[in-house]
């Protein structure tokens, strides 16, 4: 078994806890701007002194409504500010958040809610409102509901106006390292969510290595900024609010995905969080408005493309030479720096987790000059686990372990993880809890990966998800997915192949996507379903099978494909609300054409 250690850098008291930063910034710094809040349609600051006085108001309202210490307090919610405010005015009450996806049907909220029994529900909307009482209708013990909305926020402040301030900070200052801090849910790709168990000592302690020790040149820059646009009941997004909050990094919150490019040119922001998808629509709708522009800007921006990728790989082994570097700041003026300009012109960097980015990409996005660092991690370890660093980008990787890890990679090619990130356990379920922890503290991720020697770690593929074909061959199916889905008309790509003669793959395709390329072919007539079977279309996703088939050998290479005429989407239930395909489904609403596929 290969291991790898990093240091701890910040060794957080156990005393500490989340909430601990918004009080002492707003005692100490009360005019710091700490978070930026679009009001009316203009950016409208948040001072520390503004941002503890509302979690305050709000915490003191819980207390009166009769919110215990450990009593778990649900929030569903987009991401938004009111979201910021209530999870940590659920931790200085003492409480144990609990989010939800704000897409989560009644029958997940119901599970969660009971499973959790959580006393308050804190919701966005009255749509979320109503999902609420409809998966607690035939429960005889409901919690208390408040809409942010219809003022819920102003209530529950309102209400706690005759809660001594003294009262507020015992409750706080009683909860320490050892407490629970919240329980997140996993996505559930299989079976029911499981609820991890998170302390906040967990949360504190990666918060602060991440912070100073992985990432601590993006939160070093002068005006510091980041927007979020993930949703906060993720475990990444969570993680890195507390990361800017306890840096006091401006942030700001995006609750709608359409509203993503016209607020990172009004905000500006210096850090981004994201996920592959999305640094892949933006390369693919650059690609494809290249495209639109005629033969010429088409050749230009794949000149860029090529220029991009060539100076980035040189960097990683040396150093690009003067032709490179030439042509790299020709196509600077001519492509890049209005790729950049359309992310508000600061941004240099971004953090990407959740699957794999792929290579192209991340040296594409660096050569562009807005390096994007792959992390990984899992729900039961805080979130992050390893990321690559500034100045130590090793594109294809996930990079190292942050300070106070130690990863492994057991015989079977399995990523083990120890630390003071990795949860205690998973709530109620204690069966769970001691298949994935072995006696020797060893938290088993169900990851496949790799370890060089200089510590960083490389996922292969997920353990579950081993295709095992009639002939006995194993396919990891993850890294020709992430090809696949790299081509700008595909959405989603799953490999199937178990206990068949050969390996497949089911494709979906983009909607915006196909209607750009429709308009630039000619064949804006064509519905969805003629375009599975459009000769044209063919051709493009047998290119993208192609690039991935590379990759592998040839009894694992992807032999016939087949494009459905429907995307797997959240709504459908075929993603999960962090974008991860939920294979069975798949397989069981798909069985037809899969049968077709090897027929």
């Amino acid at each position: 078994m290969r291991e790898y250690s990093v240091p701890v850098l910040v060794d957080v008291p156990l005393s500490a806890n989340c909430a601990d930063v918004v009080f002492e910034r707003g005692e100490r710094q009360p005019d710091a701007v700490v978070i930026s809040r679009k009001v009316g349609g203009a950016w409208t600051p948040v001072t520390a002194a503004r941002f503890r006085d509302d979690v305050a108001g709000v915490a003191k309202g819980l207390i009166d409504a009769g919110v215990e210490p450990g009593d778990r307090v649900a929030l569903m919610s987009r991401t938004r500010y009111e979201w910021t405010v209530a999870d940590y005015a659920i931790w200085a009450a003492g409480g144990v958040g609990v989010p939800i996806y704000e897409t989560s049907a009644p029958d997940q909220v119901h599970w969660i809610l009971t499973d959790s029994g959580a006393k308050v529900v804190i919701v966005e909307s009255e749509g979320h409102e109503q999902i609420v009482r409809q998966a607690m209708e035939d429960e005889a013990d409901k919690p208390a509901v408040w809409c942010i909305d219809a003022g819920g926020l102003g209530e529950l402040t309102a209400r706690g106006a005759d809660v001594p301030g003294e009262t507020l900070g015992e409750r706080r200052v009683a909860r320490g390292g050892h407490d629970l801090a919240t329980l997140i849910y996993t996505s559930g790709t299989t079976g029911r969510p499981k609820g991890c168990r998170l302390t906040h000592d967990n949360l504190v302690f990666t918060a602060r290595n991440v912070a100073r020790g992985s990432l601590e040149a993006l939160f070093e820059v002068e005006g510091r900024a980041a927007l979020l646009f993930l949703p906060l009941a993720h475990s990444l997004a969570r993680l890195i609010e507390i990361v800017l909050i306890e840096t006091g990094t401006v942030l700001a919150h995006t609750p709608n995905m359409k509203n993503v490019a016209p607020d990172l040119q009004e905000f500006k922001p210096t850090f981004l969080l994201g996920v592959p998808r999305v640094f892949e629509k933006v390369y693919n709708g650059a690609e494809q408005k290249a495209a639109a522009g005629g033969a010429l800007k088409s050749k230009i921006f794949h000149g860029a493309v090529g220029a991009a990728v060539a100076w980035s790989r040189a960097e990683s082994s040396g150093g690009a030479g003067l032709g490179l570097r030439l042509r790299r700041a020709v196509y600077d003026k001519l492509v890049y720096a209005k790729l950049r300009a359309a992310t508000g012109g600061r941004l240099s960097a971004a953090v990407s987790g959740g699957s794999a980015l792929g290579e192209r990409l991340g040296h594409f996005f660096r050569g562009a000059g807005i390096e994007v660092f792959e992390g990984y991690g899992l729900t039961e370890t805080s979130a992050p686990t390893a990321v690559n660093i500034p100045g130590a980008n090793k594109i294809g990787t996930v990079g190292k372990p942050f300070p106070g890890v130690t990863l492994a990679v057991a015989d079977d090619g399995e990523v083990l993880v120890k630390g003071r990130h990795v949860f205690d356990g998973y709530w109620n379920n204690p069966e769970a809890t001691a298949e994935a922890i072995d006696a020797d503290g060893w938290f088993h991720t169900g990851d496949l990966g790799t370890l060089d020697a200089e510590g960083y770690l490389r996922i292969t593929g997920r353990k579950k998800e081993i295709i095992v074909t009639a002939g006995g061959k194993n396919v990891a199916p993850a890294p020709m997915e992430d090809r696949i889905r790299a081509h700008p008309l595909v959405s989603q790509a799953m490999v199937i192949g178990d206990d068949r003669p050969f390996i497949a793959a089911l494709v979906t395709l983009d909607p915006e996507a196909v209607e750009q390329w429709k308009q630039a072919n000619g064949k804006a007539g064509l519905s969805l379903t003629d375009l599975c079977t459009d000769p044209e279309v063919l051709a493009a996703v047998q290119k993208a099978v192609d690039d991935a088939n590379i990759l592998v050998s040839h009894a694992e290479q992807v032999k016939k494909f087949v494009i459905l005429d429907t995307d797997f989407t959240e709504e459908s239930g075929h993603l999960t609300p962090s974008l991860k395909v939920k294979r069975n489904l798949v397989l069981r609403d798909f069985a037809k054409e899969i049968d077709a596929v090897y027929g």
